[in-house]
């Protein structure tokens, strides 16, 4: 159990002293972040910052573990058979910040769901997941230091005539037609939405260090600089996909994480950047034996990739991705090779570092967080031995062991004794039960395609 205060919260003080500096506040918007990554909440009037801040805010208990719409599975009955209790979910130290792409001046702050009556964390919050293995890692003297990419698409805000997305056009811009791998020039007529990304981020205090145009028509990706918090680096990037998405509605386009909005464009990635550092703040990786302390992290990372799997990747469209190119479908790591799961990039001393390559841009970057850390703990504590590096690219194709589908990656998650020594075995289940009843909402309509097959 828990004990409560686990969480630095924000004071009454906090609140005003903000105001000071942001007097035509008018709202904030107070919310948890979910099992999805998602950012759930309510807008409250500025008039009740003070009770926020002096009292918490509640809404309902099970919104940790909402499916991808913000609806209830009722996963182990939680929301069904218990009544759906409220929860009082408290404000973050550190996390008050103004909204800047919003036309009313609104504050936002992320709060932390704890039990109306114990006041203690929920069990199943992926922030309280991460940070309780952040703390087994610390306390084992393993000592991660973290970054995460997202790549995602901007899209229109109007649907085409069966529903699908289309990509959407920048003012003064007609929609991209061709891909622009690492063009500076697709940057640059892009160049007034990434500003506004790169002035919101500095505002939010989110370290922003880079956008390059990816692989696909009218794809992006924003990069995060390091942090040596693990639970901070999550939240940056769960900000990160909230304010560009934001910044992106500002411009009346929409930004998609999917990790496969386009059959026949590349996928979407979250891909983090992982190092261990020592008590004076060095790169481990990068000194004296080193190389072996990384080749460990890559074993375990290698040992649950697959029993992670609905981790990297949690929802139908999820798997997808692993039909397109780049995107790992072995356990393979390599030198400087981006076919692989696990990268080692070419960079040596301080910037030695593993790249794992196997999440989603949706997928929960706590809870992917959590798998990867998990990974690297068991491979540093037992001394894996990762094997060769590939020394080439990557053979298409699956493994034997990949889960072949999303039902089988649950069920393997929930089946994995090795993942249930690093991750509640009881928050695995609940997964695995939330996830099955997003997907058979999903797949009770009947998809336009059918008729072509069967009709």
């Amino acid at each position: 159990m828990h004990e409560p205060h686990t969480f630095a919260r924000a004071s009454l003080t906090d609140w005003r002293t903000f105001l000071k500096s942001h007097p035509d506040i008018e709202a904030i918007d107070a919310f948890i972040i979910d099992v999805n990554g998602n950012t759930t909440g309510k807008r409250l009037p500025v008039g009740d910052g003070d009770k926020l801040f002096s009292d918490g805010v509640q809404f309902s208990a099970c919104a940790p573990i909402a499916d991808a719409r913000g609806l209830g599975q009722g996963p182990m009955g939680i929301g069904k058979v218990d009544g759906d209790p409220d929860g009082t979910a408290w404000p973050m130290a550190g996390s008050l910040q103004r909204v800047p792409w919003v036309c009313t001046p609104t504050a936002q702050v992320i709060v932390q769901m704890t039990d109306v009556h114990t006041n203690r964390d929920l069990w199943f919050d992926a922030r309280a997941i991460l940070r309780d293995l952040v703390a087994r890692c610390h306390a084992a003297g393993v000592h991660p230091v973290v970054a995460c990419e997202l790549e995602f698409y901007l899209i229109d805000r109007k649907r085409g005539p069966e529903g699908q997305i289309q990509l959407g056009a920048l003012p003064g811009r007609s929609a991209p037609r061709r891909a622009a791998n690492l063009s500076v020039e697709a940057v640059e007529e892009a160049a007034a939405f990434f500003t506004a990304i790169d002035n919101a981020a500095q505002a939010q205090q989110l370290p922003v260090c880079g956008t390059v145009a990816e692989y696909g028509v009218g794809q992006y990706e924003v990069n995060l600089h390091h942090v040596a918090d693990p639970l901070l680096a999550a939240d940056h990037a769960v900000l990160l996909r909230r304010l560009v998405k934001g910044v992106a509605r500002s411009f009346e386009l929409d930004a998609t994480f999917m990790a496969k909005p386009f059959l026949a464009q590349p996928g979407n990635g979250l891909h983090v950047h992982v190092s261990l550092i020592d008590a004076q703040g060095k790169n481990r990786f990068g000194a004296a034996q080193g190389e072996a302390l990384l080749r460990h992290a890559i074993g375990g990372a290698q040992a649950l990739m697959y029993d992670s799997l609905a981790l990297f990747a949690p929802n139908f469209n999820s798997q997808r991705r692993y039909l397109g190119m780049f995107v790992p479908t072995t356990r393979d790591w390599d030198h400087n090779n981006r076919s692989v799961a696990f990268r080692v990039p070419a960079a040596d001393g301080q910037a030695r570092r593993l790249e794992h390559r196997v999440a989603g841009a949706d997928a929960s970057p706590h809870l992917t967080m959590a798998a990867i850390l998990a990974g690297v703990l068991h491979g540093v504590q037992h001394q894996l031995d990762p094997g060769a590096p590939l020394g080439g690219k990557a053979r298409r194709g699956r493994d034997d062991e990949f889960p072949c589908d999303l039902l089988a990656a649950l069920t393997r998650l929930e089946n994995s004794a090795l993942l249930g020594q690093y991750l509640p075995p009881d928050f695995l289940r609940l997964y695995a039960q939330l996830k099955r009843g997003e997907y058979a909402d999903l797949i009770e309509g009947v998809f336009n395609r059918e008729y072509d097959f069967y009709a």
